[in-house]
């Protein structure tokens, strides 16, 4: 049997994709009985820890940080196989790691926002692709990049939560361009569970990228309305047409001197995000969920704690 190295098993899709390998443990302990997982903090894996314990396999946590390539070393020795789901801005620390260890395989768990026509937003992620392509031919590592687009399905998201907010406590929702461009959040559940089929299927996948993205295209401003009806609040919307918000941003930028650049932020606030998971869905299953179907679960999530929150106070 060999051993599984993965990154990010702690955050929210990690968690979901942990959840797939306890379901189907005989099935994974047929090809990995040894599993290490990175971590910044080893507080940050009691859940971990507790889910896994009396498991057939031998958990490991180490802790560090992906930056530093001695650790990201010490996370791929020994290990054919490689799931790094922490993210695109470590790849390149890792792969490299994994060539000086030998690692066989390396499932990259990257983002749609390689295909922003905008400067920041894509070329530091096309040259991050180019240079991991290129280790992986010239090693014989079998490699399978995976690209969410915007993931959703928990407060940490850093997505649609602050929309949450942003409805919750806005009785005018100001919008760019009427919001009316359309999105295609993903779930972390549907993520949790394409990765672990991809692990478990390298005949189909090694060499293969896939975008992951929601079960369906949808409007900014519906995602709005959606997310407002789960709240149960009525909501008015004001638009601001799209060169005013940019000579807005760029005011902002000029007034503090550079330390507030909201200009490609705008930008991309306008710029259509919708990928086919065709390719994700022909070849193991990936039928992700609809974003009414997903975001019921965050809005209770949100109330709870708004509610938890408010009595706190009292």
């Amino acid at each position: 049997m060999g051993k599984l190295a993965v990154t990010g098993i702690t955050g929210k899709s990690g968690m979901y994709f942990l959840k797939e390998i306890l379901n189907q443990e005989n099935a994974v302990f047929e090809r990995w009985s040894d599993i290490k997982c990175s971590t910044r903090n080893l507080a940050n894996v009691e859940k971990v820890r507790k889910m896994t314990s009396g498991t057939s396999f031998n958990f490991v946590f180490l802790e560090g940080n992906l930056t530093d390539q001695r650790f990201c070393e010490k996370i791929c020795f020994e290990c054919d196989t490689v799931l790094h789901i922490a993210g695109i801005h470590w790849s390149r620390e890792l792969v490299s790691a994994a060539v000086k260890q030998g690692v066989k395989r390396l499932i990259l768990v990257h983002t749609t926002g390689i295909y922003s026509k905008y400067k920041a937003a894509g070329e530091e992620y096309r040259e991050t692709d180019k240079i991991v392509y290129q280790l992986c031919k010239e090693n014989a590592i079998d490699l399978t990049i995976l690209r969410p687009t915007m993931i959703y399905g928990n407060l940490h998201d850093h997505n649609i939560s602050v929309f949450i907010r942003m409805v919750d406590r806005c009785k005018v929702m100001p919008t760019v361009n009427g919001a009316h461009y359309e999105l295609q959040p993903v779930h972390c559940r549907d993520l949790g569970v394409a990765y672990f089929k991809v692990l478990m299927n390298p005949e189909i996948c090694n060499g293969r990228d896939y975008d992951l993205s929601g079960g369906e295209a949808i409007e900014l401003r519906k995602i709005f309305e959606v997310i407002a009806e789960n709240l149960g609040v009525k909501r008015q919307y004001i638009n601001c047409p799209y060169p005013i918000a940019y000579i807005g941003a760029w005011g902002v930028y000029i007034i503090s001197f550079g330390k507030l650049d909201y200009r490609e932020r705008v930008q991309r606030l306008c710029e259509t995000r919708v990928y086919s998971h065709e390719a994700a869905t022909k070849d193991f299953g990936y039928h992700p969920m609809s974003f009414q179907m997903g975001i019921v679960k965050e809005v209770e999530a949100y109330k709870t704690r708004k509610d938890q929150q408010k009595h706190g106070k009292g």
